[in-house]
């Protein structure tokens, strides 16, 4: 009887076909995804303004050098950001191994073997009962093309995990430049306190000297001489802390280097030194694709809708083909002659039959995770819109602010000249010069302190703003090392 080849029996494949889409799982309604927040609903402009936006080298502006190296040093040695692109390089590898699911494979293998065949076992005489040598030469090829996408889907969801990873690595970087940058000006307001602790302390040690003579002239008591000399040990203590406080601030930008803890005991940046840069007034649309963990975010929706595609796709048959040549033969002075070649040729379709539970379980899994994702991105829009307005609105609060107290310490330094003269000449007690003393130091506490907030609210908002980084994501293509 002669028997059907597949190529020439029409009725067959429309069987095969017919059978094959019976056999397939229905993966049931679709799931509508959340709602991706709008610019609008963020409250962003329509139109950013492009003035006074981060250059990718940002902390330059600050014009200190010293701070530039640091920086530079961070962003080459530090431990958490090489982790992070390392974490990069791994999902970019996984998407170049995504890549090749739907290519033909091809491997090539050849074996030896010495093997005393059972007398009773499978193999017949003369084989049987004897020790021979057996030998193997093999080209093997397989494929599985990609009818329903499933491939493609594993691709792009590959991609988009490691664009997202890419972004992960760039935010890293630019939090990364931000610390060190916040944590030299925190130093720096540290020297800055240390001077104004000093300068108090050389002020006390002047008033000591003026109770000591006044004593001693009878104008005053013993009262007024130890409050006096009270005041020394307190402006000492308030140094001794500032110098620990200094230690323990160099150490901690030493590590975020990358470098031993004690590597910066000789670093002392000021104040004075750190420039104010121009920043935006305004906030505008452009902020979501300036900030990398915003595009990150977006990248993993883009990546678990890829996954739902992907998981779809399970409900269709698996179909693929296989083939091998060679030669095989017992002896290995036969291996080599035309009689012991041998080849074959596999085509395969799998069905996913009694499978639908698990199946539709599987792509509501999925999809749960895209609406994670959503969610996820949901959330860094509106903190990144905050974040980025609330710098803002600190800048601008912070320079009134500084106005104010510009005045407020000329006034207070003027009040303290008055009432050293007037102590000087007999014409009011120590207590009224220690008052205005007090609020000297205040003032000059106060004035510190919001020079170094104005330079961190900038360094803040320079991070909310992105860092000045590009988005070249969507360029990343697998690679074909």
């Amino acid at each position: 009887m002669q028997s059907l080849s597949p190529l020439r029996s029409p009725r067959l494949l429309a069987l095969c076909a017919a059978l094959a889409l019976a056999g397939c799982a229905a993966p049931g309604a679709g799931h509508a995804p959340l709602a991706q927040v709008t610019p609008a609903a963020a409250g962003l402009a329509k139109t950013g303004t492009t003035a006074a936006l981060p250059a990718p080298d940002w902390w330059t502006a600050l014009g200190d050098a010293r701070l530039n190296a640091l920086v530079d040093q961070a962003l080459q040695g530090n431990p958490s950001l090489a982790a992070s692109r390392a974490r990069f390089e791994r999902a970019a590898a996984l998407a170049t191994a995504s890549s090749t699911a739907g290519q033909p494979h091809g491997t090539l293998g050849i074996d030896a073997t010495r093997q005393r065949y059972s007398a009773n076992g499978l193999v017949p005489p003369p084989v049987a009962g004897h020790t021979y040598d057996s030998g193997n030469a093999q080209v093997a090829f397989s494929w599985t093309p990609d009818f329903f996408g499933r491939h493609a889907a594993e691709l792009e969801a590959a991609l988009g995990q490691a664009r997202a990873a890419q972004a992960d690595s760039a935010a890293a970087a630019n939090q990364l430049a931000a610390q060190v940058a916040r944590s030299y000006v925190a130093l720096a307001r540290l020297f800055a306190q240390r001077d104004v602790a000093q300068r108090t302390l050389a002020q006390r040690q002047q008033l000591l000297e003026l109770s000591q003579q006044r004593t001693g002239a009878g104008l005053d008591s013993q009262v007024e001489l130890t409050q006096a000399e009270a005041g020394l040990p307190e402006a000492s203590t308030q140094i001794e802390m500032l110098e620990e406080q200094i230690t323990l601030a160099r150490r901690t930008l030493a590590v975020l280097c990358g470098q031993a803890p004690d590597a910066q005991q000789d670093l002392q940046p000021q104040l004075a030194q750190l420039a104010l840069q121009e920043v935006p007034q305004a906030l505008g649309v452009d902020l979501l694709g300036r900030r990398p963990d915003i595009v990150a975010a977006r990248w993993r929706v883009e990546a678990a809708g890829q996954d739902i595609a992907r998981a779809r796709a399970d409900f269709y048959p698996d179909i693929s083909l296989s083939a091998f040549v060679g030669l095989n033969a017992i002896g290995l002075d036969q291996l080599l002659q035309g009689s012991s070649r041998q080849l074959g040729v596999t085509p395969a379709l799998r069905l996913p039959i009694f499978e639908g539970t698990r199946l539709r379980a599987q792509l509501r899994g999925r999809e749960a995770e895209r609406d994670t994702a959503i969610a996820q991105y949901n959330g860094a829009v509106l903190d990144a819109v905050k974040q980025a307005g609330d710098a803002i609105a600190s800048v601008q609060s912070l320079r009134r602010q500084q106005t104010l107290q510009a005045e407020s310490v000329r006034k207070a330094e003027q009040a303290y000249d008055f009432a050293l003269q007037r102590f000087r000449a007999g014409l009011s007690g120590q207590v009224t010069l220690l008052q205005t003393e007090t609020q000297v130091i205040v003032q000059r506490r106060l004035a510190v302190d919001i020079q170094a907030r104005q330079l961190d609210s900038r360094i803040n908002l320079m991070q909310a703003l992105g860092g000045g980084w590009t988005d070249t994501t969507a360029q990343l293509q697998v690679s074909q090392r």
